[in-house]
């Protein structure tokens, strides 16, 4: 079989929950355990940092995965959703598996692993873990697909677990309160491995110190790390100062994640750095290495990214009310004659709370991505109308949509392109197809 027959097969026979929401979801560490089991169980190999919460987690891995190859590891990196590419899921020092890989990987095992019917995440993670495995990393950052407890990637013993944050989002498979669904990420908790707080939550803390007490697991949080931003000469990066209490670790540090959200994954990822190197004379210097050269490394996409200046253009993956809080507040302060938002939710999500966020000034286009779960355009118009929003309502795709609002715009106006992982997804393979990134 070629990649792209394989890639078909499972993009078919194992839908994704990215793609069509819970009905791909199967709860439990069982399946896992088995396909495991098949490939050698090559999680017992690693050496992980498993890192959950509902917004953040993405720039915290790539963080910390920037860290290590600054520390010249080999450095294994597991994400999801993808945007462009499935291999960008699977990366080792900034590089996607080899398709090579992956051929060879179902080759091997897809026989066996159909008689237990996996779900892509699943599939994907032993995959994942067989060729960290296999490469001989001396670290993996694991990130959580979904919740924590019974999720897929949960079978590590990681020499860190990390819960970034949490909000309401996906209630009707973690639970409709925050204090439930921090029981689902607590559930990376393990004995007597330490655990570092993203963000302390009145709702969540008290869960988190139970559940580290149970286990006897060392728990920290980043209440101390403060990333303070500065005045930056471009709209591609930020000038932020971090310090830890009265201790300076950096200052004008150049951090290319622009967004409001980013000072806190930071901080984040700081504590994360020290709880795991606690002895290391350098600790400093390779923190602000790592956030300069976070991109470079990583090569991390979709975070308040940049694509053009004139006029300012920036599409970013922020998909929930957690997420808006964040981008609604940086677009109202963004300077610009007119300010153009092309938008597009997924039908599950809570569409309401978000819509309440958004900026009055902006003019509106919604657009439909090319996922089954995309919702429809018209009754997202509509909500936003009935919020009092100036909204108009794309026929076309997302990068067709955002070519028309861009030849509308002037040169001091600002583009920004959101709502749900697969708007930024279809508008960045619009530009991979024209060659333009």
């Amino acid at each position: 079989m070629t990649y792209s027959d394989i890639i078909n097969e499972i993009f078919t026979a194992l839908p994704m929950y990215h793609k069509v929401g819970s009905s791909a979801y199967k709860e439990g560490l069982e399946n896992i355990e088995a396909l495991a089991t098949i490939v050698g169980n090559p999680e017992r190999k690693l050496r992980c940092i498993h890192v959950a919460g509902t917004n953040g987690k993405g720039s915290v891995t790539h963080l910390l995965s920037s860290f290590y190859q600054e520390m010249g590891k080999k450095v294994g990196l597991y994400t999801s959703p993808h945007l462009i590419d499935f291999r960008e899921r699977i990366k080792i020092n900034g590089e996607m598996i080899p398709e090579e890989a992956v051929v060879r990987f179902f080759e091997k095992f897809q026989p066996e692993f159909q008689k237990l019917e996996p779900s892509f995440f699943e599939m994907t993670t032993a995959l994942a873990f067989y060729y960290f495995a296999e490469e001989k990393v001396d670290i993996a950052i694991i990130e959580v697909g979904l919740g924590g407890r019974l999720d897929a990637t949960n079978i590590i013993t990681p020499i860190a677990s990390v819960i970034t944050n949490i909000s309401l989002e996906h209630t009707q498979l973690l639970g409709d309160t925050l204090a439930k669904i921090a029981f689902e990420k607590a559930g990376i908790i393990k004995p007597n491995v330490p655990v570092v707080i993203g963000r302390e939550q009145p709702e969540t803390m008290p869960v988190y110190r139970q559940r580290a007490e149970e286990l006897s697991a060392p728990l920290h949080t980043a209440g101390n790390i403060t990333v303070r931003p500065e005045v930056s000469e471009s709209p591609r990066y930020r000038r932020v100062t971090i310090t830890d209490g009265s201790d300076v670790i950096g200052e004008g540090i150049r951090l290319p994640l622009a967004g409001d959200c980013q000072m806190e994954n930071v901080g984040t990822f700081v504590r994360t750095a020290q709880v795991c190197n606690p002895d290391r004379p350098d600790l400093n210097r390779l923190i602000v290495r790592a956030v300069e050269h976070v991109l470079d490394n990583t090569h991390l996409m979709g975070r308040w990214q940049v694509i053009d200046e004139k006029p300012l253009t920036i599409c970013d993956t922020g998909h929930n009310s957690g997420g808006f809080a964040y981008i609604a507040a940086q677009l109202e302060r963004l300077e610009c004659r007119r300010l153009h938002v092309v938008i597009g939710f997924v039908s599950d999500k809570d569409v309401d709370s978000i819509i309440r966020l958004l900026p009055k000034r902006a003019d509106y286009t919604v657009v439909r991505a090319s996922v089954d779960r995309a919702m429809d355009p018209q009754l997202l118009a509509d909500k936003m109308l009935a919020a009092g929003l100036s909204v108009r309502v794309s026929d076309g795709g997302v990068f067709e949509t955002y070519g028309k609002v861009r030849d509308e715009a002037g040169p001091e106006d600002a583009i920004y392109i959101g709502g749900s992982t697969f708007v930024v997804a279809d508008l960045l393979a619009g530009f991979v197809k024209n060659g333009n990134l």
